[in-house]
């Protein structure tokens, strides 16, 4: 075989092994450059010299140092793992200020939301809300927010709807437009799914109509669609994440509890009580306005909850009964209540009326409107005795150290 043909590794070997000078590398014909060749290691592997002696040893030796060197000459792929694609998350969408009062100013129109959201919620969704395009003959699934059609008709497959208000006892409050209402049995309740199939015109969701909930729904199982419409038309739809509303409810829970902690701590009965007593009696709180010239409870009954005065004022009367002159010179007995001092801000009345079923001794009646902050008597007899015990330690009959003033007053 010609020496031109050979590969120029094999040509190093066989002349460092005779003592043979190589062939420069670029006078081989035939050899190309390759990507897959370390050429520096290459050419050094072609300068291995042999020794003059033509021993076995030497020769033994030469030959196990080109064999060594040899893989070198070769460059190796460096493995490449498959691309792992990272699913890119959702770019949040910032509006303008200018922007979120014009949601806002739209989410006002919607019946079904001004019915059950006050305008401070609306306020604040309308920083969450976005729009969906569906194709017609698309199911949309409602479990995770609240959905109002803006274009398009839908025809719904559930017809089960949860109330948007918080602490709702009706299990079908809340019934999108032009829906037909129906009662829940117990059976029907407690299934996994209750679906009912409407097929009538009138069930039919066109704009402004809503479906869906704003309550966060636990998973039951898998696939469960409880509240579902499939589109007739190609659709444009308003959703408002549930999860958004419940970072709402969340945060306006935790206002309330400061408003009604801070709201206690500054009555006078309950300035010494410990903080964590108090959030026994923040659990069971409920606020509620009295308009002005409601009678809160009147002088011999017992009153039906303990109040927090948050705003307003509360007159206090005693009923007096006296003697009227009449013309004949006849007297006349006659009850009358007199006015005796007010319940203002930051004060609480009803603890001992309530935890010791006593009668009331005055007549309070609310001389403007007034925001209070009530614990149920029912809810009151619940709460654990220290607490109740506290209570009672504390607290004071309202307006207790009147007298009895009947025989001061002839009227």
């Amino acid at each position: 075989m010609p020496m031109s043909s050979l590969p120029a590794a094999i040509l190093s070997h066989m002349t460092a092994v005779n003592n043979v000078p190589p062939p420069p590398l670029h006078s081989i014909p035939n050899l190309k450059k390759s990507k897959h060749i370390n050429y520096g290691q290459l050419n050094a592997l072609c300068h291995i010299r042999g020794q003059h002696s033509r021993s076995i040893s030497n020769t033994l030796s030469t030959h196990n140092t080109f064999m060594k060197q040899y893989p070198k000459v070769f460059l190796h792929r460096k493995t490449r793992l498959p691309k792992l694609f990272k699913q890119e998350e959702q770019r949040p969408i910032h509006r303008t200020p200018y922007e979120h009062k014009t949601v806002w100013k739209y989410l006002k129109t919607i019946p079904n939301l001004t019915s059950q959201l006050n305008d401070k919620h609306l306020k604040t969704l309308s920083k969450t809300v976005f729009s969906e395009t569906w194709l017609k003959g698309s199911t949309v699934i409602a479990n995770d927010g609240f959905y109002v059609i803006l274009k398009g008709l839908a025809r719904p497959q559930t017809n089960v709807y949860k109330n948007l208000i918080e602490g709702s006892d009706s299990p079908v409050s809340f019934i999108p437009q032009s829906f037909h209402s129906f009662i829940l049995s117990e059976k029907f309740k407690n299934s996994t799914l209750a679906k009912m199939y409407l097929h009538s015109h009138d069930s039919m969701l066109s704009k402004w109509s809503t479906f869906g909930t704003l309550e966060v729904i636990p998973q039951i199982e898998s696939g469960t669609q409880m509240f579902s419409v499939v589109t007739e038309d190609d659709c444009e739809i308003l959703k408002i994440p549930a999860k958004g509303y419940a970072k709402i409810k969340e945060e306006k829970i935790k206002i309330e509890n400061m408003q009604k902690l801070k709201l206690i701590h500054m009555c006078p009965y309950y300035e010494e009580w410990p903080t964590l007593s108090i959030y026994e009696l923040i659990a069971l709180l409920k606020w509620k306005k009295f308009p002005p010239g409601h009678v809160i409870v009147e002088s011999g009954n017992i009153i039906s909850f303990v109040g927090y005065i948050n705003s307003g004022c509360c007159n206090i009367y005693r009923s007096i009964i006296g003697f009227v002159k009449l013309q004949s010179n006849k007297v006349k007995r006659s009850q009358k209540l007199v006015y005796m001092g007010q319940l203002k801000e930051k004060e609480s009345f009803g603890e001992i009326s309530v935890l010791l079923q006593v009668p009331f001794t005055c007549t309070i009646i609310t001389e403007k409107e007034v925001e209070m902050a009530i614990i149920e008597d029912k809810d009151l007899f619940e709460l654990d005795p220290v607490t109740k015990q506290l209570m009672l330690q504390t607290a004071k009959p309202t307006f207790g150290h009147l007298t009895d003033v009947s025989k001061m007053f002839k009227l």
